[in-house]
């Protein structure tokens, strides 16, 4: 792992977590859909493979090696390179102000409490009303203090949170968060 402080992953997300992920895309209309820390891609194909033709589909990440690989793996996928704690304002530079859904895999438990909370601001913000925000932990992980920090933010920065099975076909096993209705600050 060439740099452990932004990726959190041993091995890319499974179809089943990226499938059971996706869940939140809306499968109707004009969906904007931002992903953060999309890494190999392998939870935007699960999202693209919800998505509705002329929905839009945006992964923010701050790697360039991680962006140059997206853009030549994944054409289809519109890239931004930028921290997800200034997700505001990279939608408002691309005409977008808010969205449907958010999909995470960034490695929230090795995150500073700050850098959680300034992202959890960021996409409550663009949030549109009855859109969702959705990220995964590892179950073995849990216990750590930055997931543990995590989950109290979860709860503090969303009305509704909701907490999956695990998916035990995914290496390692995870647990999902839906989160609805961001409490505005």
């Amino acid at each position: 792992m060439r740099k452990p402080n932004l990726v959190g992953a041993v091995a890319p997300s499974s179809p089943n977590l990226a499938r059971e992920m996706a869940a939140v895309v809306p499968t109707a209309g004009s969906p904007v859909v931002v992903e953060l820390g999309p890494g190999t891609g392998a939870l935007s194909s699960g999202i693209a493979q919800r998505l509705p033709v002329g929905g839009r589909q945006v992964a923010i990440e701050v790697d360039s090696g991680m962006v140059e690989y997206l853009r030549a793996e994944l054409p289809w996928l519109e890239v931004i390179q930028g921290d997800a704690s200034r997700l505001g304002d990279l939608l408002a530079d691309a005409g977008i102000d808010k969205v449907d859904a958010v999909v995470s895999g960034l490695p929230w438990s090795i995150f500073p409490a700050k850098l959680q909370q300034d992202i959890l601001d960021q996409v409550g913000a663009v949030l549109a009303p009855g859109g969702a925000f959705t990220t995964f932990a590892y179950v073995h992980a849990l216990g750590m203090t930055g997931a543990r920090q995590f989950r109290r933010r979860l709860d503090l920065s969303f009305d509704e949170v909701l907490t999956s099975h695990t998916v035990w076909r995914n290496i390692p096993p995870a647990r999902i968060y839906v989160c609805r209705r961001p409490r505005r600050i």
